[in-house]
């Protein structure tokens, strides 16, 4: 069997498992709960290549624990149904060994597949994990999400990516068949994109293709090898990441011609119509806001209307809301204010609601004086008037600083009648 490097290197502890030490790192948040075997039912969500099957199997090993597999790709209700059957035969209910469930790609399942998990999930007949690429918000259904916990995998960084290639070459006996010097990796690792499997599957490439058996690895011989074997537009590889990340910046530089033209390099590869039109949703509040507060609109029927209509009729409204949003002014206000705001509660902690701002439902709370001070808006000419509305220790601070376009001058001008030097 032609087992793919990646497979044979995968680690099967913990000890082994390289990188996401924010969650099985010594202060791990499921680093505990793998060593005690007290393990909730849970979603991955992470990029490609980041560890998730790898994660699912070794928690189900440390925890010795029946594991069951299904990929999204190629299961249906039926299969789901057989696996719970199998799972209640192997364990008696809410015992602390029932088996795992392990979906690849759950992000895939229909709503009635996920309907389908729900009742074994709730009785403790399995423990589910899933593993996703998008946004359980989005793809995971709200009953089965409210029983999951969500734990969020990150990209390798450079020492973990570096990491991984010793390991393949200290561990693999096809790879320490030969006489590896790793003179270059910035190309091995800017093609990785952060995804560790895509990282050794290039390695792999570079050096079984060289028939010698001293291999000396340069950006130049990464480059050259792997420009013969990659196809124009991966949907799970670096280049899905990168033409995104390339429309994004075209918006918000205004450019429309160069907004369209990313655009059609997904639509040629098959992206999923909802991925880019989430994406466009987010930049119309992100990098247009209050500067054109109907491009969030715009971005949401757009997202509404292909998630019904799909390829090929929703090529045409994603490049009506692309080049939209490219042609509308530009705010990061809103954006830049969230981010203040919850800078400064990790830094203030969580500051006590002023008396005055408080409800008081209770005569208990008017006795202690909850709400007394309080001025109801509509009681004052413009319903407006100057109350103070942060804690205490925030008086006079500013978190939404208004940009400088046509509707935001006219916030300002708006907020300065009110608030005078405040904004």
């Amino acid at each position: 069997m032609n087992e793919p490097l990646a497979e044979r290197v995968r680690p099967k502890t913990l000890a082994e498992y390289i990188s996401q030490h924010h969650l099985v790192g010594a202060d791990g948040s499921l680093t505990s709960q793998i060593k005690n075997g007290v393990i909730p039912s849970l979603i991955l969500w992470g990029p490609p290549g980041t560890g998730k099957t790898t994660l699912a199997n070794i928690i189900a090993n440390e925890s010795q624990r029946p594991f069951y597999t299904l990929s999204a790709i190629n299961s249906g209700v039926k299969d789901i149904r057989e696996i719970i059957d199998k799972a209640k035969q192997s364990g008696g209910l809410f015992t602390s060994k029932n088996p795992i469930l392990f979906i690849d790609e759950i992000h895939r399942f229909s709503k009635s597949q996920q309907d389908s998990l729900l009742g074994a999930v709730e009785k403790g007949w399995v423990t589910l994990i899933g593993a996703t690429t998008e946004n359980p918000s989005f793809e995971v259904i709200p009953a089965l999400l409210s029983r999951c916990q969500v734990y969020i995998l990150h990209s390798f960084g450079k020492k973990d990516l570096e990491a991984l290639l010793q390991r393949a070459m200290n561990e693999d006996s096809i790879i320490k068949s030969k006489n590896i010097e790793l003179r270059e990796t910035e190309a091995l690792l800017r093609l990785s994109g952060g995804d560790g499997r895509k990282l050794l599957n290039i390695f792999e490439l570079v050096v079984t293709s060289e028939d010698k058996e001293e291999v000396v690895i340069t950006d130049a011989l990464v480059m050259h090898k792997v420009q013969k074997n990659t196809v124009l537009y991966d949907k799970t590889g670096e280049q899905h990441y990168d033409i995104i990340s390339a429309l994004i910046k075209s918006i918000r530089g205004s450019d429309p011609n160069g907004a369209v033209y990313w655009l059609a390099r997904m639509i040629e590869g098959g992206e999923d119509v909802k991925f880019i039109a989430r994406r466009l949703l987010i930049s119309a509040s992100e990098d247009i806001g209050l500067a054109n507060p109907t491009a969030l609109v715009i971005a949401n029927s757009t997202f509404q209307a292909v998630s019904s209509i799909g390829y090929p009729e929703a090529q045409i409204l994603l490049s009506q809301c692309t080049i939209y949003l490219a042609t509308s002014p530009k705010s990061n206000a809103s954006y830049m204010a969230i981010k203040k705001a919850r800078a400064s509660i990790q830094d203030t902690g969580d500051l006590s609601v002023p008396l005055h701002l408080r409800n008081a439902p209770t005569k208990l709370m008017k006795d202690l004086g909850y709400g007394e001070d309080y001025k109801y808006a509509h009681d004052y000419e413009g319903n407006f008037t100057d109350l103070e509305f942060l804690p205490d220790e925030l008086k006079g601070t500013s978190f939404y600083i208004p940009g400088k376009n046509k509707r935001e001058l006219a916030l300002k001008e708006f907020l300065d009648k009110r608030w005078k030097d405040k904004y």
